[in-house]
């Protein structure tokens, strides 16, 4: 008897499933949203270990789960920039896809909510935000920032689980450093997407604008993930010891933006992109990790070890022009 699941004219094996799922998720991003709940959790004290734990993995399974949910919207341009992902090969269904995410997303929301009732709101608005996503990247004006909001209330939700009652103000350089780092995250990630995004009537930045001008504004969202997060470091009042692992982060960091920058000016096709994308990605997870550091340097040995598990993931992409 075959092992397979009967999904109409459609079968797949269990192994297959996981694997392609597996892959439309791109799990080696899955450590930029680890990497905003991680940083949502260290505004608190208030957390024990098991409760620390369920809010890191609803934070970093929420973005396999919702990347998977928007590729289902997705499949035109992505057939032409992405043929390996499962769905364009139609390896998988977006049926299967969106049965899948919606499950995942809805234990994510429930270990939020579990913490704080409110997470239900937000998690359902982000949910719709998810959802409409790709309505706001076929508009040139929309795009990074519709994109970063939703991952900004993932951050909101990660610190309201925590318990912690704070005033606003306190948080919002963080949320502003996520907004904007993000941004750039995903004006970098149409670099590698402009012929196929052109294509399809996606007229995002790039394609509205060309690669020079995107990539001033990249410049902008850089700079400005920079001093937001450069305010953190320096208000909080540690010790130069306590202090040194968060320094160390933020520098670290600052050069990969500085490269991610500098190599994003230099971008001349579609396939070349990768090589600017890729330090973006460092920079994002670095300097939230410096964010991090400046309020639970005892994290340090754990976030060593996160980064390393993104690299280590990063490693095995499957398609090294794609991040």
């Amino acid at each position: 008897m075959k092992n397979l699941l009967d999904l109409g004219n459609f079968e797949i094996s269990p192994y297959n499933l996981i694997k392609s799922y597996f892959i439309t998720m791109r799990p080696y991003l899955m450590f930029v949203s680890g990497i905003t709940g991680i940083t949502g959790i260290s505004f608190s004290n208030n957390t024990n270990l098991i409760q620390t734990i369920l809010i890191f993995l609803a934070s970093f399974l929420s973005y396999g789960f919702g990347q998977a949910l928007t590729d289902c919207f997705q499949v035109d341009t992505d057939s032409i920039s992405s043929p390996y992902r499962p769905l364009t090969q139609g390896k998988i269904t977006k049926p299967l896809v969106l049965s899948i995410s919606a499950a995942g997303l809805i234990l994510c929301i429930s270990i939020f909510t579990f913490y704080n009732p409110v997470n239900l709101v937000l998690g359902i608005i982000a949910g719709l935000g998810l959802a409409s996503y790709t309505y706001f990247k076929r508009r040139w004006w929309g795009g990074p920032f519709y994109n970063a909001w939703i991952v900004v209330v993932l951050f909101i939700m990660a610190f309201l689980s925590t318990g912690e009652k704070t005033l606003f103000s306190e948080i919002a350089p963080a949320a502003l450093t996520i907004f904007f780092g993000y941004s750039n995250f995903v004006l970098s990630g149409y670099f590698k997407d402009i012929c196929a995004d052109e294509a399809t009537g996606y007229n995002t930045l790039p394609v509205r604008f060309g690669r020079k001008i995107s990539a001033r504004v990249s410049d902008v969202f850089a700079f400005l993930m920079i001093i937001f997060s450069s305010l953190i470091i320096l208000k909080v009042t540690l010790s130069l010891v306590l202090k040194i692992s968060s320094i160390l982060f933020f520098f670290i960091g600052f050069i990969f933006a500085l490269t991610a920058q500098l190599r994003l000016h230099k971008v001349q096709s579609d396939e070349d992109a990768h090589k600017a994308i890729s330090p973006v990605v460092h920079s994002y997870i670095l300097i939230l990790s410096a964010v991090t550091l400046s309020y639970k340097p005892e994290w340090l040995l754990a976030l060593i070890i996160f980064y390393l598990g993104f690299l280590f993931t990063l490693k095995f992409r499957p398609s090294k022009q794609q991040i």
